[in-house]
């Protein structure tokens, strides 16, 4: 996962996609800055993102602004990472 020392808040977000449009949804995400990785997967989601920002606002502005807001995702699920907290 990278060195998370050096990470700012990191969440991963499952996506569902309208059908037939994972790909195009997919370099979207490709495109955006602060989406770290992107995969298509199979099961009840047909993709994951990690998004990186250097803040909590940043990080915000990504998923609601910017990855939401795309027609073809019909819907996400948001887990922010504690990474390797102490009290985790």
């Amino acid at each position: 996962m990278g060195d998370s020392e050096e990470e700012g808040p990191t969440a991963f977000i499952l996506i569902n996609a309208e059908i037939n449009k994972e790909k195009e949804v997919l370099n979207y995400l490709k495109s955006l800055k602060g989406v770290d990785e992107v995969d298509l997967v199979y099961g009840i989601y047909d993709i994951i993102a990690k998004v990186v920002a250097d803040d909590i606002d940043e990080l915000n502005l990504i998923v609601n602004g910017k990855v939401s807001k795309n027609n073809h995702i019909r819907s996400t699920m948001t887990m922010i990472a504690i990474g390797n907290h102490p009290d985790a």
